[in-house]
């Protein structure tokens, strides 16, 4: 019975993983030297909204080293930075302009074994035709205040009908 109950939490952790929205990275920088183990280190990925054309994304965030890192089982600081910019001709779909899809997640990682995320979410202001790309961390029970946000003033956007 045992055996059984803890198949299905492993289950749920790897569909958990695997259901993620993940970057691409483009680099590191080591931050401090672990003797044993992978060292922290600050991570860089980028990432396209995956809803509107045009958008993309590089966060910087603190990754935790040491055994525990090695293995997976460290938990990563809520610091992060975000910078947002236009890359190409944007198009704005029906939902988002119309706000329906107001703090929609763009992107989500686990910095943690379990319960813990680093996560991007999108806000539309129409008044001043700009996207506000917000990231923060969160936990089962309770997430961290540290925050960044990084906005993207739409030139020349293209509006789906």
């Amino acid at each position: 019975m045992t055996f059984h109950k803890n198949k299905g939490f492993i289950c749920l952790v790897v569909m958990g993983l695997a259901s993620s929205v993940l970057g691409d990275e483009i680099g590191s920088v080591d931050t401090a030297f672990k003797l044993i183990g992978a060292n922290h280190k600050i991570v860089i990925e980028a990432f396209d909204d995956p809803k509107i054309e045009g958008v993309s994304c590089h966060l910087s965030r603190a990754k935790t080293g040491g055994l525990k890192g090695t293995f997976g089982v460290a938990e990563d600081t809520s610091d992060a930075s975000i910078a947002c910019r236009q890359t190409g001709v944007i198009t704005l779909p029906p939902d988002v302009a119309s706000k329906k899809r107001d703090g929609e997640r763009v992107f989500k990682e686990s910095t943690s074994l379990l319960f813990k995320h680093i996560q991007v979410v999108r806000f539309y202001d129409a008044k001043r035709n700009t996207l506000i790309y917000l990231t923060y961390s969160d936990k089962l029970i309770d997430g961290s205040p540290q925050n960044a946000i990084s906005t993207v003033q739409i030139t020349n956007a293209i509006f789906e009908k």
